[in-house]
C-alpha cells in the first residue's frame, strides 16, 4: 500500500518496507520524489523527514530537469555511440555466425543473425557494455581496496535508470551502471571509490566528504564532468 504526501507544490510518494532507514530518491525524468519507510514508521514522522530533506530535493530535480539526454537509439549505420568517452560510428552487419562487437579506430561493428531487429540491437550492446565494465573494475578494484582497506565482496553491473552506482554496506555489495563504460574511464574511477567510500560511511555525511577529499581530492571535478553527460533516452514509467 502506498501513501502520498501532499507538501504543497510538491508530492511524494511513500512506500514502506522491512527496512530500517529511510531511503529518499528523487527520479528523472521530472524529479518525482519517493520515500522507502519503515514499515513502523508513522506518516507524520515520514512527513518531517522529508520536509528536512526540500532544500536538497530541490536541488536534485533542479539537476535532473538541466541534465541532457541521448537521443533515443535507432540502431542505423553511422549512428553515433560511445565507449569510454570515445565516439565511434555504428557500422551493422548480418552473418550466420554468433553476434560479436568489434571496434576499429573510427567504427563500432555489430555483426548480428539475420532476422535481428533492434530489439535484439540493444541486447547485444548492453551486453557488450556490460562487458567492457566488468574487465575495468578488477585492476581499480586492486588499487583502491588497499587504499581504502575495504573489500568488495560482490560487484553487480547493470542497467541502473537513476544511478550511476549503489552500494549496499552490510553484505559489501556494489552495483555499477552498465552505461559507464560510455563515458571516460575516470569517471569510472570515481564511482567505483564512491562506493567503496561508502563501505566505509554508507551516508553522504561529512566524514564521506572527508574521506573522499583524502582519498581522490579531485572527486567533485570528476562528478560535475559525470553529471555534465547525457544519459541514456528511457521511456520511463512508474
Amino acid at each position: 500500500m502506498r501513501d502520498v504526501l501532499d507538501l504543497g507544490e510538491l508530492h511524494a510518494e511513500v512506500t514502506r518496507k522491512a527496512i530500517k532507514h529511510v531511503h529518499l530518491s528523487v527520479l528523472p525524468p521530472v524529479g518525482k520524489v519517493r520515500v522507502a519507510a519503515p514499515q513502523s514508521m508513522t506518516l507524520e514522522t515520514i512527513r518531517l523527514f522529508v520536509i528536512s530533506k526540500l532544500t536538497w530535493i530541490r536541488s536534485q530535480q533542479r539537476k535532473l530537469q538541466l541534465q541532457a539526454r541521448e537521443a533515443p537509439r535507432e540502431f542505423l549505420n553511422k549512428e553515433s555511440h560511445y565507449l569510454w568517452g570515445k565516439r565511434y560510428l555504428l557500422e551493422i552487419s548480418f552473418a550466420d555466425a554468433a553476434p560479436s562487437v568489434t571496434l576499429t579506430p573510427r567504427k563500432l561493428h555489430l555483426q548480428v543473425r539475420q532476422n535481428s531487429d533492434q530489439t535484439r540491437f540493444e541486447e547485444i550492446l548492453d551486453g557488450w557494455y556490460r562487458q567492457q565494465v566488468r574487465e575495468a573494475v578488477p585492476s581499480l578494484l586492486a588499487k583502491w581496496e588497499p587504499l581504502l582497506r575495504v573489500k568488495a565482496r560482490r560487484v553487480f553491473v547493470q542497467r541502473m535508470k537513476t544511478k550511476w552506482g549503489s552500494c549496499t554496506p552490510d553484505p559489501g555489495y556494489i552495483r555499477l551502471n552498465t552505461d559507464l563504460a560510455k563515458k571516460p574511464r575516470e569517471c569510472l574511477e570515481y564511482i567505483v571509490v564512491h562506493e567503496l567510500v561508502h563501505l566505509i560511511e554508507p551516508t553522504h555525511n561529512g566524514r564521506f566528504v572527508a574521506l573522499m577529499e583524502m582519498y581522490l581530492p579531485h572527486w567533485q571535478h570528476l562528478r560535475r564532468q559525470l553529471n555534465k553527460l547525457p544519459v541514456r533516452h528511457e521511456d520511463w514509467s512508474y
